[in-house]
């Protein structure tokens, strides 16, 4: 299996990656929309009104296209850029409804200043506006080495009301499921970086993020959080303060694929083929949900 045709020009450093995926939508039949918010540029796909059923929840896919400069950033974020691309092409030509959104969020990366930094903030805040928080947030991040999906936990629940919680919960499990239903053998819940569903759980939007782990990798990260009681916590306040302190105490006790972030690194050598199928099929199963609205 290899790599999607074009990736290599999508990860290259002069790419201008909001452009690109402009164009590859288009070239597969999809309109898309930039929306400006706060200074952050977002990708949003145009589906047909008839994509969307009002009896059941919307599914709202988020993916982050920006990246950290000097980086390629084939794994944070490019695979799931192409999957979720990919996912709109198919989704453009089915006549069924879908209720599926589907965003291209700018500003990610600029959480490691704290939440209210991260693109995804601003977006979230829109959402509120337009009376569409009730909408299901799938956040895929890291989605393109490694065949195990893993469905992030989440600490910033701990203040949150009694029916925001409810409502977390049940998004929750309905995403365990997909996973089950997709890997039944190999998915796992474990705590992860944020990713853009900070900024919507900080606004009081239920969203849930998974990434991929390579299954030795995964292992090695679960038996350190057994040994090591701080590591959650240090690994879930990887982008919601300036410490740093992760850097240096705790950075050996993480997946080899996080080291890679953010380094030259984390380029198209790195990524495993296979990924990009696993996540396409997730995507699917998400379609398939229906949730009563």
């Amino acid at each position: 299996m290899m790599l999607p045709a074009r990736f290599e020009e999508y990860i290259a450093s002069a790419c201008d990656r909001l452009a690109f995926l402009q164009d590859y939508l288009s070239q597969g039949g999809v309109s898309s929309s930039v929306i400006n918010v706060a200074g952050r540029k977002h990708l949003y796909v145009n589906f047909p009104v008839s994509s969307y059923d009002p009896f059941f929840k919307i599914k709202t896919i988020i993916c982050h296209y920006d990246r950290v400069e000097g980086s390629p950033g084939a794994n944070d974020n490019s695979a799931a850029n192409f999957a979720a691309a990919d996912f709109a092409i198919r989704l453009m030509k089915e006549k069924n409804s879908h209720n599926i959104r589907i965003f291209f969020t700018d500003g990610e990366e600029l959480g490691e200043s704290g939440v209210k930094g991260q693109g995804a903030f601003s977006l979230a805040e829109l959402f509120r506006k337009c009376s569409i928080a009730a909408d299901d947030v799938f956040v895929f991040d890291a989605c393109g080495r490694g065949t195990v999906p893993v469905l992030a936990q989440t600490g910033l629940l701990n203040n949150a009301g009694l029916s925001f919680r409810k409502k977390f919960a049940s998004l929750f499990s309905r995403t365990q499921e997909i996973l089950k239903s997709v890997s039944p053998e190999s998915w796992m819940t474990l705590p992860v970086p944020y990713s853009d569903n900070a900024g919507f759980l900080a606004l009081g939007i239920p969203a849930v993020a998974v990434t991929f782990l390579p299954r030795d990798e995964a292992t090695y990260y679960y038996k350190n959080l057994m040994r090591e009681k701080n590591l959650a916590k240090a690994v879930m306040n990887m982008k919601l303060d300036d410490e740093g302190l992760y850097r240096f105490k705790y950075q050996e006790l993480f997946p080899d694929t996080w080291r890679l972030f953010h380094t030259e690194y984390d380029n198209a050598l790195s990524l495993t083929p296979e990924s990009f199928d696993l996540l396409a099929k997730i995507l699917d199963a998400v379609k398939a949900l229906k949730t009563p609205a």
